[in-house]
């Protein structure tokens, strides 16, 4: 019970690594909300978790890239929950492509979720956090924005991108008790890598030290611990999550 009597809010929060997220937390005592297009199939699961554990749940739906939509929605959380103790800025998506081959559209789709979305909630919670003294920020950036990825120069300009915001973010905040680290997964199990077929999940495995995908709730273990008191003195950090890849 890592974080009985906290509130998160995770964005995406309805499948895959965000899921993880939200039932890392909830396992672990916060009452948590999220943010996502549609609720997912998960809600059931989450409420009786919460309920034991001695949370809830509160599924909001938005769309993280209308600036106005998103402001107004986090703005109502942070009035209805009294604060959010953390805050996981998770949602994201790809739209891969080899550049002469990529639209305007699928550039700027890429970037506003990834990345400003991040900035659009962070603007408003952190506000919150820094007149409350305490809070941590966890952005769920990827090893891709540190190394590169051929067909993803949307996606990898997204989460470099996010990595400086964490970083600059940090800075503006500490001496007001607020954290704010990122992970940066590797190759994860999601429905994007369930896609592919056994010859490049082959290719994958073999650009990994450990010799295999990791799975969400792996990444979601080190989210909890950077929302955690056990991370009280970590900011300003990006862990990798990547079994070894890029070290």
């Amino acid at each position: 019970m890592l974080l009985e009597g906290n509130t998160a809010l995770v964005t995406g929060g309805s499948r895959g690594i965000g899921r993880e997220i939200v039932l890392a937390l909830l396992r672990n005592g916060a009452s948590v909300y999220y943010i996502d297009l549609n609720p997912g199939d998960s809600m059931d699961e989450y409420r009786e978790i919460a309920e034991q554990h001695g949370g809830t749940v509160v599924y909001k739906e938005g769309n993280v890239a209308d600036e106005q939509t998103i402001t107004a929605t986090t703005e109502e959380i942070l009035e209805q929950s009294g604060g959010i103790d953390i805050l996981v800025n998770n949602a994201g998506i790809t739209r891969d492509g080899l550049i002469f081959r990529m639209t305007a559209q699928d550039w700027n789709d890429v970037l506003t979720i990834n990345l400003t979305s991040a900035f659009y909630i962070s603007k408003v919670i952190s506000r919150s956090m820094i007149k409350r003294r305490a809070g941590s920020i966890i952005n769920v950036a990827s090893i891709v924005g540190v190394i590169g990825n051929g067909g993803q120069t949307n996606y990898s300009a997204s989460k470099a991108g996010l990595i400086g915001f964490t970083k600059s973010l940090a800075r503006e905040v500490a001496g007001r008790s607020v954290r704010v680290n990122a992970v940066a997964p590797g190759f994860i199990n999601t429905k994007m890598t369930e896609a592919l077929n056994e010859e490049q999940r082959d290719q994958l495995r073999a650009q990994i030290p450990m010799g295999r995908i990791g799975e969400p709730e792996e990444v979601a273990k080190v989210v909890l611990f950077l929302a955690s008191d056990l991370a009280s003195y970590l900011t300003g950090q990006v862990i990798h999550i990547t079994g070894g890849m890029g070290m």
